[in-house]
């Protein structure tokens, strides 16, 4: 078997079995798979989809190229994933409220990614957080403490590091089968016992339909539980943001408001304890959804939850009374700034996604891997479907580095609403749930 016969049988619309799938991948890891091939490669599954055996084929490979975690620990290994939205803070809370609960949560996250925002940027607003660790100090954090939010290091799933720097750059990101196989190998690598999956949907997702949403979730809960890993998806609206908020400080700010007690942000505890539920089971720390809701529930108002949030935070280069003073730790903007609307009424709709990227406009997100984030800018105070807005309900607020950018984000702002004279039902935040 090489590289050539392969690209042949998906030039020829004929998908590659499962041998072919993992020699494939051994090759993106070791190397003998050039570049050139894999952009071929990554073409050719746009083209031709690959079965279920040889996409969970492909991504157990990928799993396999690097180092895959073994864990001798006295509970279950869990993890979630989101695919992505505005406002989706919920890791911060979840990881933790998962180790209050029994479980370890080695979460290898990601950066922001267009106008989503990722949750490591969110947490390197914090002086002092380094999530760039190498895995030995993931899995001591994760022992001693049970849950350690960080970025994948280079001995994580290889493979799909060159397959997806290849994609980014040949225009072939949206394939089912490569964005399954890129996301689960890196959650799989982890030494998984359970995973929850957070499909998003709606203006501020990738998945704008509940066909395409319904086909990731499949996609992704399939692969995963063909691998091992027992694993369930939640199809949950991104039709506006999980939390009125978005930039990465202001949304860390939101967290802690929700784990502390300060602020509840209803969405993000419902949605957490939704996610959480889901794992509890999977791992065998709760019988059934309702008891893990309650678990979730009780070290998220008892504050368990907040300790494990603060303990992770020091153990990773934090400051140690974070959960105590983080208002005062996190960078500020200078400039701050209500947003009116034009007219009077209720809000019935938001374009979710044009807020995330009037975040990246003001210097919170990238526009090209690599550059500089502000973590103080953003949007506070959001009004939500259903809201009233006028002369004493503004649309929200603007935290901007300058006056001049604070001006051209309201208008952007005042854009991605929709109003009308008479109120509207807020959509469903759970929209579906799908198991193996």
């Amino acid at each position: 078997m090489d590289a050539a016969s392969i690209l042949s049988l998906l030039r020829a619309g004929q998908p590659p079995n499962a041998e072919a799938m993992r020699w494939f991948a051994a090759g993106l890891g070791d190397g003998s798979v050039s570049d050139a091939q894999a952009g071929a490669f990554a073409m050719g599954v746009c083209r031709t989809p690959l079965s279920e055996a040889a996409r969970i084929a492909l991504t157990e490979a990928m799993r396999d190229s690097g180092t895959v975690l073994q864990w001798d620990l006295p509970g279950p290994v869990l993890d979630k994933h989101s695919t992505g939205g505005v406002g989706d803070c919920v890791s911060l809370l979840l990881a933790p409220a998962l180790a209050a609960c029994g479980g370890y949560v080695p979460m290898i996250s990601g950066r922001g990614l267009g106008h989503t925002g990722g949750t490591l940027d969110k947490l390197e607003a914090i002086p002092g957080y380094s999530a760039d660790v190498s895995v030995e100090t993931l899995r001591d954090v994760t022992a001693r403490v049970g849950c350690a939010i960080v970025s994948a290091s280079a001995d994580i799933a290889p493979a799909d590091k060159r397959l997806y720097a290849v994609r980014d750059v040949t225009g072939t990101v949206a394939s089912l089968d490569l964005i399954t196989a890129s996301i689960l190998s890196k959650k799989l690598a982890a030494g998984l016992d359970g995973l929850v999956l957070d499909v998003k949907l709606g203006t501020g997702a990738f998945m704008k339909g509940i066909d395409e949403a319904r086909a990731l979730a499949g996609a992704l809960v399939g692969t995963a539980s063909g691998a091992g890993c027992p694993t369930t998806a939640l199809i949950t609206d991104m039709n506006q943001p999980v939390v009125p908020v978005a930039g990465n400080a202001l949304e860390v700010i939101a967290a802690l408001d929700t784990l502390t007690g300060r602020a509840v942000s209803a969405p993000l505890r419902r949605i957490t304890m939704e996610l959480g539920a889901a794992l509890l089971v999977s791992g065998g720390l709760a019988l059934d959804i309702a008891e893990g809701r309650a678990q979730i529930a009780r070290v998220l108002d008892g504050g368990a939850a907040a300790e494990r949030f603060g303990a992770m935070v020091a153990a990773l280069g934090g400051p140690t009374d974070f959960v105590e003073r983080y208002a005062d730790r996190l960078p500020a903007a200078p400039v701050v700034v209500d947003v009116w609307p034009r007219h009077a009424g209720f809000v019935t709709g938001i374009d979710a996604e044009a807020l995330g990227q009037v975040v990246v406009a003001l210097g919170g997100g990238r526009r090209v891997a690599g550059a500089h984030i502000n973590p103080a800018v953003g949007l506070v105070n959001l009004a939500r479907i259903g809201d009233r807005c006028g002369q004493d309900h503004p649309l929200g607020r603007i935290h901007a580095a300058s006056p001049a950018e604070a001006e051209t984000a309201a208008e952007a702002l005042r854009a991605a609403y929709v109003t009308a004279s008479a109120p509207v039902d807020p959509p469903d935040l759970l929209i579906e749930r799908v198991e193996a």
